[in-house]
């Protein structure tokens, strides 16, 4: 991926961290603003993005990335993933190095890093067991629009051809980009980065990692550090912008002209007052209560507090506000605040960062009290408490009926203690939020659990129920995953992220597709009910991958079934459901009137009859999939299987690949009595 050129922008400084457009390596104009180490104080690099033609990079992702991508099927897309995170995998120590210096301690950094790694590898997996190994996803069904079957449509998604433009946050200068990444590379989409500035030396780091692996197509990954600029000024109705950061930058990036004019898909995570819920069970003894309070100090000491989903709000029983608070404190002056290398918790980002959280710690103060933590002083380990960004975890104990703790985030090691006294109010204090990322529920109560989360879950983008059944596997209250959607209503941003191929699919255009069904399976690559059918002296199992022709087909029988064949069946399966066994009960029967065979018999006749039995290219069958039984089959019944390929799926890494057969079983009149699809293992070249 490029050739690792670097050039200056205008005589730049060489201290400035640098971007990657255009296929290489630039820096900025002029001296830049500095950027500095969170634990010492001491200036790490400069940055700037004065000199780069912002419009140039948009445009070298679209005419060079997008095409390289598109080229790759998903499953390649999704090895090249795999890569990607055993690449990273391999250095992560140099990730860690340069992670300490923003504070993190190494639990931190591995939360980061190693969180990012995970998402790339968990896309891989998704996008070779659930995607199709081609160029084109098919949403959904086929959608009949005529009688006659002659015109029917399908949903296909394809890559929109524009850059997804990823504006991340200074928490998560690893796993914020790779997190972005990943989904936009699986649907071939190419990706541009543009990292916060108190953190970005480290996402440099790792976009250096990743181009210097060569893995990635050239054009599929661009990095800009510094101001976005006049960024935004050239999107166009295909390109996607993504943003994590504040609720008042998101409105403002939301609104821009260019962003406006073209409908530019948007998507926000933005601030977020995330709320944990003790259920009234839950008392001193209990395993949840021993839970909450952990999950609570975790949630306020991991990245220092610097979390968008961090508990912000810690609702508890006001008969157990005093039992909580005192189990916390105790839990809390445990915590050594210091040097990353050796403490529990180290600093902020950035010392500027460290104000921020004072303000706001003085709002919320005019509606609660300090129940552990000097906002002001803190006793720092192997570290200058004043050239570094350090800050004691603070607790406090507030009213849940005054605004400023459902308003007022402090983005550090703070939570707010808030009692309730029923169900319904604390379902209503937790909607004061007006929109999270995540909240959480520590109860062993289902009642109260499913109380909770169904009135709470419009304003939420995730629920986690934590009991002593989930704890020892539970990924905790503040960890998003990549299976799942990480975003939330309102004041969160009204997007969502990640969210498996829901975050594949964010970054392609869902068409309708309407067409007679010879021409929709020309356009998917899937054989389509009504399309023409191919019938040769060759049956479909005899041919190789290579061979085999979507349509193919087999059409076999008839088969008369006998009574003897459904006594046979019920005598040696087992099976003997008075349908099958008793003729004055089935008569009865108002689907039946009589004896009918088994819809599991009908499925093995037509095995019977439509496979070719010799040793060939057909190596396993691994599945039924879409079984529907449609009309009974009664004794003197005959039958006859059409078998038809209709989807065709190589494995990337094996010599073998996937067949989907559409197994259509009728009786003497026409009428389908069994519908299903078949699933083959088939060899790629024949033996």
């Amino acid at each position: 991926m490029g050739n690792g050129a670097e050039s200056n922008a205008g005589g730049s400084s060489p201290g400035l961290l640098r971007s990657y457009v255009g296929g290489h390596w630039q820096r900025g104009a002029g001296d830049g603003a500095p950027v500095c180490d969170a634990v010492t104080g001491a200036e790490v690099a400069r940055v700037s993005s004065d000199g780069i033609d912002m419009a140039a990079a948009l445009d070298h992702g679209r005419r060079v990335g997008g095409p390289a991508l598109r080229e790759l099927t998903f499953h390649q897309r999704a090895a090249l993933l795999k890569a990607l995170g055993s690449h990273l995998r391999e250095h992560r120590d140099e990730l860690y190095a340069l992670s300490a210096r923003t504070g993190a301690t190494r639990g931190d950094s591995k939360f980061d890093v190693d969180g990012g790694i995970g998402v790339l590898l968990a896309y891989a997996s998704k996008g070779k067991r659930e995607l199709p190994n081609d160029t084109v996803y098919i949403d959904g069904e086929v959608e009949p629009l005529s009688k006659g079957g002659t015109f029917v449509a399908r949903h296909v998604a394809t890559p929109l051809r524009g850059v997804a433009v990823q504006i991340n946050a200074f928490n998560f200068p690893v796993w914020g980009p790779l997190e972005k990444l990943a989904p936009a590379f699986l649907a071939g989409m190419p990706s541009l980065i543009k990292p916060a500035s108190q953190t970005a030396y480290l996402t440099e780091k790792l976009v250096e990692l990743i181009v210097e692996s060569g893995i990635l197509p050239e054009g599929s990954l661009q990095l800009v550090c510094g101001s976005a600029g006049d960024l935004l000024d050239h999107v166009t109705e295909q390109d996607v912008v993504s943003f994590t950061g504040s609720a008042d930058t998101a409105r403002k990036l939301r609104s821009h002209p260019a962003i406006v004019r073209s409908a530019v898909r948007f998507n926000a995570e933005a601030d977020s007052l995330n709320c944990s819920i003790l259920g009234p069970d839950a008392t001193p003894g209990t395993a949840e209560f021993d839970l909450y309070v952990d999950q609570l100090v975790t949630e306020m000491t991991v990245k220092a507090g610097q979390k968008c989903t961090a508990i912000r709000r810690a609702f508890v029983p006001a008969a157990l506000l005093d039992d909580v608070a005192e189990a916390a404190r105790q839990r809390l002056a445990k915590v050594t605040v210091g040097d990353p290398a050796s403490a529990d918790m180290g600093a902020l980002a950035s010392l500027e960062q460290r104000e921020e959280v004072r303000r706001s710690l003085k709002a919320l103060q005019s509606a609660a009290t300090v129940v552990f933590g000097d906002p002001e002083h803190v006793d720092v380990a192997g570290a200058d408490a004043e050239r570094g960004a350090f800050l004691s975890p603070v607790l406090l104990s507030g009213d849940p009926a005054r605004a400023e703790p459902h308003e007022v985030e402090a983005f550090g090691p703070v939570s707010t203690l808030l009692p309730y006294t029923s169900t319904q109010q604390v379902v209503e204090f937790a909607a004061r939020g007006k929109g999270s990322l995540a909240g959480s529920v520590v109860t062993g109560d289902k009642e109260f659990a499913r109380e909770v989360v169904l009135g709470a879950a419009p304003w939420h983008g995730r629920l986690l129920v934590l009991d002593a059944d989930d704890a020892r596997e539970s990924t905790g209250h503040g960890s998003p995953m990549p299976q799942l959607v990480h975003g939330g209503p309102g004041r969160a941003g009204g997007g969502e992220e990640m969210g498996g191929i829901r975050g594949v699919l964010h970054h392609m255009q869902r068409t309708a597709v309407q067409a007679s069904p010879a021409v929709l399976t020309e356009v998917t690559g899937r054989w389509t009910q009504g399309a023409p059918r191919t019938t040769t002296d060759v049956h479909p199992f005899r041919k190789s991958l290579a061979e085999l022709r979507v349509g193919d087909a087999v059409v076999a029988g008839p088969r008369t079934v006998t009574a003897e064949d459904v006594a046979h069946f019920a005598e040696f399966t087992g099976d003997t459901f008075y349908a099958h066994t008793d003729e004055a009960a089935a008569a009865e029967n108002p689907l039946f009137g009589g004896i009918v065979a088994h819809g599991y018999l009908v499925v093995s006749l037509a095995a019977g009859l439509f496979v070719s039995p010799e040793p060939g290219p057909v190596l396993a069958n691994y599945g039924l999939e879409n079984l529907r039984f449609l009309t009974p089959v009664k004794p003197g019944d005959s039958l006859t299987v059409t078998l038809t390929c209709k989807q065709i799926t190589p494995r990337e890494n094996a010599d073998y690949g996937e067949v989907r057969w559409d197994a259509d079983v009728t009786n003497a009149d026409g009428d389908s009595v069994a519908k299903y699809d078949v699933l083959t293992l088939v060899a790629k070249e024949a033996a």
